[in-house]
């Protein structure tokens, strides 16, 4: 695999959101849950759907602070349309820990 250029990576938006409403996604293939996510007044409201139920609950996770990639083009899972892509770290044994900020900062801020 070949190295990013620095302008191939300032494409990525990696943007921190907050968790206003989680479920699980019962149609998904693979366990997942639904997540709606307010990335703030710049990006707004976007849903996804991530393979997370190992460690987390939905319950669990509204209010939580999280890192998506938000300028990925939408993609239809099943019945939802999935508007961007929840950043974590694949475990040996399958299970994803989610890429979280260390402190509360506001929706919408890029990673940099």
């Amino acid at each position: 695999m070949s190295d990013l250029t620095w302008s191939e990576f300032e494409r990525v938006e990696l943007s921190v959101g907050t968790v206003v409403s989680a479920e699980i996604f019962k149609e998904a293939k693979k366990p997942a849950i639904k997540l709606t996510i307010d990335f703030g007044d710049s990006i707004g409201i976007k849903k996804s759907s991530a393979q997370i139920t190992d460690l987390y609950e939905p319950k669990d996770l509204i209010g939580k602070q999280l890192i998506a990639v938000t300028n990925f083009p939408k993609k239809q899972i099943g019945p939802m349309m999935s508007e961007c892509l929840v950043t974590g770290f694949l475990q040996s044994d399958g299970s994803v820990i989610l890429a979280v900020p260390d402190k509360e900062v506001s929706n919408g801020l890029r990673l940099s």
